[in-house]
């Protein structure tokens, strides 16, 4: 089980470094997929005009890099109600402690007071909502049974709080005569080795940097980006040869979106002064459209039929909510809660 915030247009950090391996395990096992709307109110709650178009750009994005509702559950969060009533029963045992504590939190904390950070909806302050976003997040783990979640190795502390709470609620409602199995499985990490997406000025590629790629940019609008991208400062004229490890916004995209061969012949004409900047950034863009043109074609196919997006989204909530339903049912009959 993973999720996803619906915050805009998809890019290729999200399709290098997350996408094109959930691609890979929906076929390996049966995958819950979700997009993630609750947990965009926690810091968005006054900025929510576009949070529905988002949504449905965010899905389009999954079905065009492959992820596919034959082979995966693919819902939008707030369209199962059991997920917010497990979220409840789970805060009666989860320690005030364990949230505040927690990476998660910690690190939605320290980007909305960064000073390029979005504005938290408590205007700055630590909502009620945010403190329980990891609480939030292990309901969303627990009730479609999640027994694997990926992550990168950085991510895996993030985990431990819905490891811990699992763990706490198969101690305190222990297995019955009549329900001889834990409550809970205690989810764990499935790590994977994803390449980190630098954007056009170097820093990790991301919306807020203004230094992103979206799968939905055309050809043109991908090599116009790639024009302003950052390169080797020392190297102010064409005959000046350059540092490939000093072209943070050109070079290390070479090592993700070409092979080997042609990353060692990138690399000795930039030493070499065999080449300019421009045409070693043109180059990149062509790999860059070789590599997105399938999902582009796909995402205009989804783009261009919003009723099969509505019938999608239906056929996943009803899945989703048919398993969160058979999670909370076996947590109530545990609490001795009246049907």
């Amino acid at each position: 089980m993973s999720g996803m915030r619906p915050t805009g247009l998809l890019h290729l950090g999200h399709y290098m470094g997350v996408l094109r391996n959930w691609v890979a395990l929906q076929q390996q096992y049966p995958c819950y997929f979700m997009i993630a709307d609750w947990h965009a109110l926690t810091t968005k709650l006054d900025d929510t005009q576009h949070l529905a178009t988002h949504t449905l750009e965010t899905l389009i994005d999954w079905l065009a890099c492959g992820l596919d509702p034959e082979k995966s559950t693919l819902y939008v969060q707030s369209s199962v109600p059991a997920i917010a009533e497990l979220h409840l029963l789970l805060s009666m045992a989860t320690p005030n402690k364990w949230l505040e504590t927690d990476p998660t939190l910690k690190d939605m904390v320290a980007l909305l007071r960064a000073p390029n950070g979005a504005e938290a909806s408590g205007g700055g302050e630590l909502t009620y909502g945010l403190l329980g976003y990891p609480l939030l997040q292990t309901a969303d783990i627990l009730a479609m049974g999640g027994s694997l979640v990926p992550v990168g190795k950085d991510q895996v502390a993030h985990l431990e709080i819905s490891r811990d709470i699992a763990r706490r609620f198969n101690h305190l409602l222990p297995p019955t005569p009549t329900d001889t199995e834990p409550l809970f499985v205690e989810p764990k990490p499935l790590l994977s080795d994803t390449p980190v997406l630098l954007g056009l000025d170097g820093r990790k590629m991301s919306k807020s940097y203004n230094n992103t790629i979206f799968l939905k940019d055309s050809d043109d609008e991908t090599w116009a980006k790639l024009k302003t991208a950052v390169t080797d400062a020392q190297r102010v004229r064409k005959e000046d040869p350059g540092d490939p490890e000093a072209c943070v916004g050109v070079f290390p995209n070479y090592r993700i979106f070409a092979e080997e061969a042609e990353q060692e012949q990138v690399a000795e004409a930039c030493r070499k002064a065999a080449w300019g900047c421009m045409a070693c950034k043109k180059q990149l863009a062509e790999r860059i459209n070789e590599a997105l043109r399938p999902v582009r074609e796909r995402r205009a196919v989804f783009e261009n039929d919003p009723a099969q997006l509505q019938a999608l989204l239906k056929a996943g909530a009803e899945a989703a909510n048919a398993q969160a339903g058979q999670t909370l049912q076996r947590l109530k009959r545990r609490l001795n809660l009246l049907p």
